[in-house]
């Protein structure tokens, strides 16, 4: 894509002058930070101390996968209402959701599940980020949660999760499934950006000498604009690296390659084909293939574009984000057990059979 409309970043003096600058970097849409068009709007004076979870989640927990050695962390927040289930893209964590959950709270459960091989999950195989793998995940996470009898869970991914969370709704996966939100991920462009990601993830800067540092570099590198929740998320996705004293990355998403193209062929005709209420957000209106322009035309979902943002809407705007989230919810009146309907109250989901494997 056209990078040439990318404004350049504030020269501001860092506090360590040795830190380095990203290089400038393509724009595409993938499951991994990118640029967005403009820079973020804080300045150097801005401080980037790591803020706690526990300002926006109530909870978090280690979810045990039975007969195995996986355990997935969550974030929950919420009492009451249908469950938004929130899925990250790849390199961030449950905690990119941490603003938007504080405000979803309200009207609604939410649960942020780190992904295997990101935040503080741990798996027999955190390289394995295939499509199948990580569906089965969430599936088995959701089964050890709720058991037999799980509320109505709206599922939301952004990018990869996005990708997790249409294949699981295509295949009918999760018997209380009533609705999709999918954020900035579209099959076409995706498809066509993978081939500039190898490039990103080398050309950004690998090691930190401290959490503040990657939190600034997030910033002014633009894969994140609201320096509240980088303060929040930024931390979940790094680890400290005792042989080199420093912090990297926690995702090895370079070692990943190989999943990457299954993540997103054949997405849009899976959206499409999903049978709950769904809505597309996009941060950019040149983002839509042939197929969804089609599907949007004959209202088979709802799309709503957010302009001024970057890739991570949820972190970027959240309070907007969230707004959205639960109009989606109250439009579609969906419930803690289902959609509501006026002749009674609540209505399950017509059950599907469950799915183990894919």
């Amino acid at each position: 894509m056209d990078s040439s409309n990318l404004t350049s970043l504030p020269e501001d003096t860092l506090e360590d002058d040795q830190q380095q600058q990203p290089p400038p970097q393509p724009r595409p849409l993938s499951a991994f930070a990118s640029r967005p068009d403009r820079p973020p709007t804080q300045t150097s004076s801005e401080k980037y101390s790591a803020l706690d979870w526990k300002e926006y989640f109530d909870t978090e927990d280690d979810i045990s996968i039975p007969g195995s050695n996986d355990v997935f962390h969550v974030y929950t927040a919420g009492k009451e209402g249908p469950v938004v289930f929130c899925l990250h893209g790849g390199g961030y964590s449950g905690l990119s959701f941490a603003l938007s959950a504080s405000k979803i709270k309200e009207k609604a459960r939410v649960v942020a599940m780190d992904l295997r091989g990101h935040g503080k999950s741990t798996t027999e195989n955190d390289t394995d980020l295939s499509v199948e793998t990580m569906c089965n995940d969430v599936v088995a996470v959701v089964k050890a949660m709720y058991g037999d009898s799980p509320p109505a869970i709206v599922l939301v991914g952004h990018s990869m999760g996005g990708s997790v969370a249409v294949h699981i709704a295509a295949r009918k996966a999760l018997s209380s499934l009533a609705g999709l939100v999918v954020v900035d991920v579209v099959e076409g462009t995706a498809l066509a950006s993978l081939v500039h990601m190898q490039k990103i993830l080398s050309g950004r800067v690998q090691h930190f000498s401290s959490i503040e540092k990657a939190i600034e570099w997030s910033l002014r590198g633009g894969s994140l604009r609201n320096i509240e929740s980088a303060r929040v998320s930024i931390p979940s996705t790094l680890k400290y690296d005792d042989s080199k004293k420093c912090y990297i990355y926690r995702a090895r998403l370079e070692e990943t390659e190989q999943y990457w193209k299954s993540w997103y062929e054949g997405l849009s005709e899976k959206f499409l084909s999903s049978p709950v209420p769904k809505i597309l957000l996009l941060a950019g209106t040149d983002r839509l293939d042939r197929a969804l322009t089609i599907g949007q035309m004959q209202g088979k979902f709802q799309m709503v574009v957010i302009r001024h943002t970057g890739h991570a809407i949820q972190e970027d705007v959240p309070d907007e984000f969230a707004t959205l989230v639960t109009n989606f919810i109250s439009r579609n009146r969906i419930g803690p057990r289902g959609v509501e309907s006026p002749t009674l109250k609540y209505v399950r989901p017509v059950q599907e059979p469950h799915m183990e494997t894919f």
